[in-house]
């Protein structure tokens, strides 16, 4: 049965309904033997099974993590709430602790959110592993989002939203990839925008087909890294890239790290510096960068101009650890500082 922590007026509308997996964020901190003698790619997102994440939790038995819900689409949804804006967003967890912990904190926060628990099994957790280059690599074991569905999906919310919002991690799951689709032709029998974040590179390297499979004949607004787009594009000049990218929206966002990010719209790619800042964990940048731009262009912004205030938000963000803030007025007190 899906629970929603947060009901609300069928009537409601959303600035942004998100969909993605729950995850309960376990965030450590480690050093580059660590990640060689595990085995891990660093700076990249690593799915591992039940027994993979258990062994590697052991080895940090002598860490205290800071535990936080997240995923990726929904720290870009808790960011459109923090912005001000209503979020709504749908997952599936486990009848357990960890399941309990996410829709509690995601309904604190006053964004409806729908989230299937439906007996034994366990909700997922991704460890992430920062180091001292504020670089983060991260393990994720799906556990019950694996079998997020189209079941899960609140059709009458996306119908009443300004944007759908997936993460390209539901390429991984064949079901996942089921409610995505799903979820975007309500948006577009709705006239309500899609937007899809490519996720991270090993996504488009090992589930590119099925990432075509979700962007269907193209989506409103493309969110992607640098090495997201030359990896998509097989090339290695980002014009070549953005040309390409161009076919699949009209509206792409492309971050560039420090340097700021590259807002292209129809074709045309304006440059949006970045803000300087000490790193010190870039977890959830890309996460924090499109809730500001979704907050923004639903109240307006051109792209540029929304560019801009995206990329004070992520530098905002890699100051401190986390994937996201701990409160929705940590997101008001950011919006509060941004002179354009």
């Amino acid at each position: 049965m899906a629970r929603s922590a947060t009901p609300e007026p069928r009537q409601t509308r959303y600035d942004v309904y998100g969909l993605g997996n729950a995850l309960v964020d376990l965030e450590y901190t480690v050093d580059d033997a660590y990640l060689r003698d595990m085995d891990l790619a660093k700076g990249h997102m690593t799915l591992v099974d039940e027994s993979r994440i258990d062994a590697l939790a052991a080895s940090l038995d002598d860490h205290e993590p800071k535990r936080r819900a997240g995923g990726s689409a929904a720290n870009t949804v808790f960011a459109v709430r923090g912005f001000g804006g209503r979020g709504a967003y749908s997952c599936r967890v486990a009848d357990d602790d960890l399941g309990r912990f996410f829709l509690e904190e995601f309904g604190n926060a006053g964004v409806l959110t729908a989230g299937t628990r439906d007996g034994p099994g366990k909700s997922g957790r991704c460890l992430t592993l920062i180091t001292a280059d504020a670089e983060r690599t991260m393990t994720t074991f799906l556990g019950a989002s694996a079998e997020l569905g189209p079941q899960d999906v609140d059709e009458a919310a996306v119908a009443r939203s300004a944007y759908f919002y997936v993460e390209g991690y539901l390429a991984s799951s064949e079901t996942g990839r089921e409610a995505a689709t799903l979820a975007r032709q309500v948006a577009e029998s709705s006239r309500v925008r899609t937007s899809l974040s490519l996720a991270d590179p090993s996504m488009v390297e090992n589930f590119r087909d099925a990432l075509v499979d979700m962007l269907g004949n193209g989506v409103h607004q493309l969110f992607c890294n640098e090495e997201e787009a030359l990896t998509w594009a097989g090339t290695d000049r980002l014009d070549i890239a953005v040309a390409e990218l161009s076919d699949i929206a009209p509206f792409i966002n492309i971050t560039l790290g420090a340097r700021g990010s590259l807002a292209v719209a129809k074709g045309k790619s304006r440059f949006a510096p970045g803000f300087p800042s000490q790193a010190v964990d870039t977890t959830g940048a890309g996460d924090m960068y499109a809730g500001a731009i979704l907050h923004a262009r639903v109240n307006g912004a051109e792209p540029t101009a929304a560019a801009g205030f995206a990329n004070f938000a992520a530098a905002e963000l890699v100051t401190r650890h986390g994937a996201r803030l701990d409160q929705v007025a940590d997101y008001a007190r950011i919006k509060e500082r941004y002179r354009p």
